[in-house]
């Protein structure tokens, strides 16, 4: 008999009942139910909250199907708590019960897990942190109101939660990094001041550093490799990470600002084969995880995430807990939604990816989630791994098609006019019209796996010597331009250039149709000196730097000014045409697209190589006693000076130069009126609103 069965210490207990998973306080005792279908034995451990010893172990008295549960005495919230389970011989995991195992249901835990070798090498208790037994009614909050973004009013921002607010010369020491420091004031006051409605934090579940980044002395800060998805990161708690991150929330809902989380339901920490044993692979490995088999016949970890190991999501347990995770999320926690990583996983059932597939309509259909933000990832590295535009509606996707054209554009790339110009006008290519609403598409620039704004216009080169790889981890194709010079530089010439490209890639994304996207202090000009897989680096690297200069002052100043300008107009942030059916409203009367001389832009124009200037006019529909917008719109991506032409105006009327991406600042831009004929510069977008001078 295992050791762990030999000294089991008595306690009134009874069997219990089989739900809800996880553990569930009432006035006299608490109820625990965990699923592990091929268990011989599933023992509860108690442990001293001060030391984290054990004090107590039961074997669950009783098993009804999958679920092994009982009810015990006397125990009540804050007890501390974790699992061993007694296997059979053989399989992908043989009787471990010298492997404590975390609560797939736990809703919060005892401190951060680290891996340690030493440590885990035989009895793994010292480790694992402890699940905590809460009473949901401790964590009660009064309810404050969501904000009610339309979709094409929303502006996200990505952000980390410690890399926003590590260096913010407001923020306490103490709360440096953590939930709290996320909810100070100064810190909503400055995404207010850009004019973002939606805060998208990267991950906030519990999550475990790799180990072998853990022993080169480095980190995972990013946290894309959960244990749990439901307890929060205590890395980022002050005392208690569950209530601070709900007081973090709440925050930004006095603020008028939505919180979505970004969540990583195709893996976990366990990795695959000699990974670590952590909780599904003690509890239930051949059903967490896809499998398939070798051509020898040996049975392994599928790998589509590229971590070592993909979840089951097909699975019906699985299932069920990833949307009790993310009710738990909504109700308890009062996110507004989520992005998901790698969320082609979320449709393979088991293997091939299907957009009708048991989650997916789950999530669609059911009432808490169903009418929350649902921002997919829409790829993995699976079979059928990439899946843009093949989600079901209402579902946002990121469009990496959008980046890439976009950055080659502005780069002055051949060949890519025409595919910018669909880009801009929301990608309808890929999210089509009577289909999916205008807004689908999640355009980014930069995203948090790859390079800053900053970086992109600085280097050509990645540069992730710091990741200890050689420089051999991160995208290889970044699309990217130093403008003469590697790196940091004194040259004006090239600053002034690098400067006006910020602008016109900041400008692009926020007068795109679809949803902008907007890199966490890339409106600071943040820098992660040409790192662009900053996934390890804890540190300066990849924490906002908020001590701004003139030249900072002034992009920062430009940002938000081009957000209002979005905000303000109807037709900037959302193009209702005749010929889409999604919606039965209009406001767009014609899109006309011209040559700089004024005359159409044809076909053949469109696919001419080195045609890299173009202008696009937006005529609106008239709206009750509102006369309607008219906006045109001049790109020049060439290394030249050009002569556009504007098109024909009333006798008494003009075009208002509302931005010119030429000037350094807002200061320097001039206000005018131009009838017929504008220069534009090189490398520069112009926006103009046509006014009539009749009295």
């Amino acid at each position: 008999m295992n050791e762990h069965r030999k000294n089991l210490l008595a306690a009134e207990h009874s069997v219990g009942e089989a739900f809800p998973l996880g553990a569930t306080p009432t006035p006299d005792g608490c109820n625990f139910a965990v699923y592990a279908p091929d268990a011989k034995a599933v023992i509860l451990c108690f442990f001293n909250k001060d030391t984290e010893e054990a004090t107590v172990e039961h074997v669950l008295p009783e098993k009804t199907g999958d679920i092994w549960h009982g009810y015990f005495s006397g125990v009540k919230a804050g007890q501390y708590y974790g699992y061993r389970v007694e296997r059979g011989e053989g399989g992908l995991h043989a009787a471990n019960t010298h492997k404590l195992l975390i609560d797939p249901y736990a809703k919060k835990l005892s401190r951060p897990i680290k891996w340690d070798a030493r440590q885990y090498k035989h009895d793994s208790q010292f480790m694992i942190p402890k699940c905590i037994v809460i009473d949901d009614e401790n964590y009660a909050k009064p309810v404050i109101t969501s904000p009610k973004v339309p979709k094409h009013k929303r502006i996200v921002y990505e952000a980390h939660v410690k890399g926003l607010t590590k260096l913010h010369p407001d923020v306490p020491k103490a709360h440096q990094g953590k939930f709290l420091g996320a909810a100070h004031p100064s810190v909503i006051k400055h995404v207010k001041a850009l004019g973002i409605t939606t805060v998208q934090f990267m991950p906030l579940c519990s999550f475990m550093p790799e180990p072998f980044i853990t022993e080169k002395g480095l980190t995972n800060y990013w946290g894309y490799n959960p244990v749990n998805f439901f307890a929060p990161e205590p890395r980022y708690g002050v005392s208690d990470a569950l209530a601070e991150l709900q007081e973090m929330v709440a925050a930004y809902h006095r603020a008028g600002l939505e919180v979505i989380v970004d969540v990583v339901f195709n893996h976990t920490a366990e990795a695959g084969k000699g990974g670590p044993i952590l909780s599904y692979k003690g509890f239930c490995p051949y059903q967490a995880y896809l499998l398939e088999q070798t051509k020898t016949g040996e049975l392994v970890y599928s790998n589509h995430s590229g971590c070592g190991n993909t979840i089951n999501t097909a699975q019906p347990f699985m299932m069920g807990l990833i949307l009790d995770a993310m009710r738990h999320w909504v109700s308890v926690i009062g996110v507004d939604g989520f992005r998901f990583d790698l969320a082609v996983s979320l449709g393979r059932e088991p293997q091939q990816y299907n957009k009708k597939s048991g989650l997916l309509r789950a999530i669609s259909s059911d009432p808490v989630l169903k009418n929350k933000v649902l921002l997919a990832e829409p790829w993995d590295i699976g079979p059928g791994g990439y899946q843009v535009g093949n989600f079901p509606s209402p579902w946002l996707e990121v469009n990496d098609k959008y980046r890439d054209t976009v950055r080659a554009f502005w780069r002055g790339d051949d060949g890519v006019t025409a595919d910018f110009a669909t880009r801009l006008m929301g990608s309808r290519d890929i999210f089509h019209k009577g289909h999916r609403h205008i807004s689908t598409s999640v355009n980014n620039i930069s995203y948090h796996d790859g390079f800053t704004l900053h970086d992109m216009v600085t280097y050509a080169e990645r540069h992730n010597l710091d990741n200890l790889e050689e420089n051999r981890d991160g995208h290889g194709h970044n699309l990217s331009a130093n403008y003469g010079v590697e790196g940091e530089t004194s040259n004006p010439d090239i600053i002034a250039m690098r400067e006006r490209q910020k602008r016109n890639l900041f400008a692009t994304l926020i007068f795109s149709q679809g949803t902008p996207h907007v890199l966490g202090g890339d409106e600071l000009s943040r820098t992660q000196k040409g790192n662009n897989n900053a996934y390890c680096q804890d540190n300066p690297i990849s924490w906002f730097n908020w001590e701004l200069n003139k030249r900072k002052q002034d992009f920062l100043r430009f940002c938000q000014y081009v957000i209002r300008l979005r905000q303000s107009s109807s037709l900037l942030s959302e193009l209702k045409l005749h010929d889409d059916t999604y919606h039965l409203s209009r406001n767009v009367k014609e899109i006309n697209w011209y040559k700089p001389d004024g005359s159409d832009k044809a076909s053949e124009d469109w696919n001419a190589l080195h045609n890299k200037a173009f202008g696009v006019e937006i005529k609106g529909c008239a709206s009750g006693t509102q006369k309607p917008e008219h906006w045109f719109l001049c790109v020049n991506a060439s290394e030249n000076d050009v002569r556009f032409h504007l098109p024909s105006v009333l006798p008494r009327g003009g075009w208002t130069m509302h931005l010119d991406t030429r000037y350094a600042s807002l200061e320097e831009q001039p206000s005018i009126c131009i009838q017929k004929v504008f220069l534009q510069a090189s490398s520069s977008l112009t926006l103009f609103s046509f006014a009539s001078f009749d009295a």
